[in-house]
């Protein structure tokens, strides 16, 4: 080959290179036109009026404030039921509280009872430490003797069964116990009833 010969292939190489590499300028500028057109567009979409976007704005604050107020009832929910948990748990002795005072009751009667025999004695004796030993425990768990004699009638602890006529008494005070009232904590779980002075 001769030297015009390779320098006219050289050239021909040459300009198909410029051209190739003129293509894909080109064409890179073409991706970026189109890119920028796609962009350009995707901003006018995006683009809301004023109007609905003070609406959106104001849908936001609605469920910002649902939330707040279903957040704010579900903590006052969980108080209330610790609270409910709690009181259920002071007052879970109240029924068998309530079931044994008629039995306590019983054994106060025969602690009053009067007799000399020495049996007798023996035998109340005996049901003294029971009975003694049975309220100590039933104290321990929240149980609290209502007192009544000698003290102003209070219709939330007392319920009044007689009226008596006693000078040595004010009027609306208590003048006998006639059966032993009962709290458990600050419940009552049997009034006292009493003999009240008119």
């Amino acid at each position: 080959m001769t030297e015009e010969n390779q320098n006219e292939k050289f050239d021909e190489s040459s300009e198909q290179s410029q051209n190739v590499a003129t293509e894909e300028t080109n064409g890179n500028e073409n991706e970026e036109v189109e890119n920028v057109e796609e962009v350009e567009e995707t901003e006018k979409t995006v683009e809301i009026p004023e109007t609905e976007l003070e609406q959106l704005k104001e849908k936001l604050n609605e469920e910002e404030e649902k939330y707040l107020r279903l957040y704010a009832e579900f903590e006052n929910y969980k108080r209330r039921m610790k609270q409910e948990a709690s009181v259920a748990k002071d007052y879970q002795a109240q029924r068998v509280l309530t079931d044994v005072l008629p039995a306590l009751d019983n054994m106060d009667r025969a602690l009053k009872q009067e007799g000399e025999s020495e049996d007798f004695v023996s035998f109340k004796k005996g049901v003294q430490m029971v009975y003694d030993d049975l309220l100590r425990s039933l104290k321990e768990n929240g149980l609290e003797e209502i007192e009544s004699e000698n003290k102003e009638f209070d219709p939330t602890v007392h319920q009044a069964v007689m009226q008596d006529s006693n000078p040595d008494f004010e009027s609306g005070v208590i003048t006998e116990e006639l059966q032993r009232g009962y709290k458990l904590k600050e419940r009552v779980l049997r009034p006292a009833m009493v003999k009240v002075n008119e």
